[in-house]
C-alpha cells in the first residue's frame, strides 16, 4: 500500500472523488449523480445513478498489478481538466535512430467526466526533440468500469502485449521512414492535412492566398520554421517530413492545445491519419 500512496504521490493523482445526487434550483432530486473531486471540491462529471467511478488509487493498484506482470515499469502520470481526464504511462521500447534516441510507452486512460472508458494505446517520445505522438489512440483497449477490474489483469495485460507488439511494427516502420525521401506534393499534402486546408489551395506563395486566413498563414509559418529545423537535423526523408508535423504539435500549439489535444482531439488524428499515409510510402 506504501508503494501505490508513493507512486499517485509522485504522479499527483493522490486525491478521490466522491458521489453527490444532483437537484434542481427547486429540490428535485434528479435520476443521475455528480462526480465531485474531494480536494478542491470540483465537478468532474454528471452520470447515471448506476455508474461506478474507477478511484485513482484502484487504476494505480491494477497498473501496479500490470507492471509487475508484464515488467513494464511505471513512468509517469498527469490529469486534463483538472482530473477529468486522468493518464499513466508504462515503459515499453525504445528504438535507437541514429544519433537519436525514440522511446516507447504504454499509457493508460481513465475519465470521470465518461468520455472515455478506461483504456490503453501506445505512445512515444523523440528524445533529441521532446516531440511526443500519441499513435494509437484510437485503437486502444478499452475496458468497462467494473468493481472486479483488479481481477481482469490477465485479460489487460494480454490486450498491453498486443498494443507492445504493434509498437515494434511502428517502429519498423519509422527506421523505413528514415531511409525513405519524399516529393514536394507530399510536403505540401502532409501540411495541408494538418491545417485542414483544402487540397487545391497552392502553399507556394501561401502569405498572398486569398483563400487562407490571417490565423492560418502565421501557423504555416510556424511550422515551416518547425519542419525545416528537423529536417536539416533528420535529413530529407520521410521520418524527418513527420518529426516537423509532432514538433509543431508539440512545441508550437498553445498550452490548452497541445498534449490533451494530441490524445483526444483535432490534431491527433490528423497527426495519426498523416502518420498512416505516410507509411505507404515505405
Amino acid at each position: 500500500m506504501e508503494r501505490i500512496q508513493n507512486l499517485l504521490e509522485s504522479t499527483k493523482l493522490n486525491w478521490n472523488v466522491r458521489t453527490e445526487t444532483t437537484q434542481t434550483e427547486s429540490g428535485i432530486i434528479l435520476p443521475n449523480i455528480a462526480l465531485v473531486r474531494e480536494d478542491t471540491n470540483e465537478i468532474l462529471g454528471v452520470h447515471s445513478t448506476n455508474y461506478v467511478p474507477y478511484q485513482n488509487e484502484q487504476l494505480m493498484e491494477l497498473l501496479d498489478r500490470v507492471s509487475n506482470y508484464t515488467g513494464l515499469d511505471i513512468h509517469r502520470g498527469g490529469m486534463f481538466g483538472g482530473g477529468k481526464k486522468v493518464f499513466i504511462q508504462l515503459k515499453s521500447n525504445d528504438l535507437r535512430l541514429g544519433n537519436d534516441r525514440i522511446e516507447g510507452f504504454v499509457t493508460g486512460v481513465n475519465s470521470f467526466d465518461g468520455t472515455t472508458s478506461l483504456a490503453f494505446g501506445n505512445s512515444n517520445l523523440t528524445i533529441s526533440c521532446q516531440n511526443t505522438f500519441f499513435a494509437a489512440y484510437k485503437n486502444l483497449e478499452k475496458v468497462r468500469h467494473t468493481k472486479n477490474m483488479v481481477h481482469r489483469v490477465d485479460e489487460i495485460c494480454r490486450g498491453i502485449d498486443g498494443i507492445v507488439q504493434e509498437e515494434q511494427q511502428m517502429f519498423d516502420t519509422i527506421k523505413k521512414m528514415s531511409e525513405t525521401r519524399f516529393s514536394q506534393e507530399t510536403k505540401d499534402r502532409v501540411i495541408k492535412s494538418l491545417f485542414d486546408i483544402d487540397m487545391d489551395i497552392q502553399l507556394v506563395n501561401y502569405h498572398n492566398e486569398d483563400g487562407l486566413s490571417t490565423n492560418v498563414k502565421n501557423k504555416l509559418s510556424r511550422m515551416y520554421i518547425d519542419m525545416s529545423g528537423e529536417l536539416q537535423e533528420k535529413g530529407d526523408n520521410v521520418w524527418g517530413l513527420f518529426s516537423g508535423v509532432t514538433k509543431y504539435t508539440t512545441h508550437s500549439l498553445s498550452k490548452d492545445d497541445n498534449t490533451e489535444n494530441k490524445m483526444f482531439g483535432a490534431y491527433g488524428n490528423r497527426e495519426r491519419k498523416i502518420f498512416k499515409e505516410l507509411s505507404v510510402l515505405v
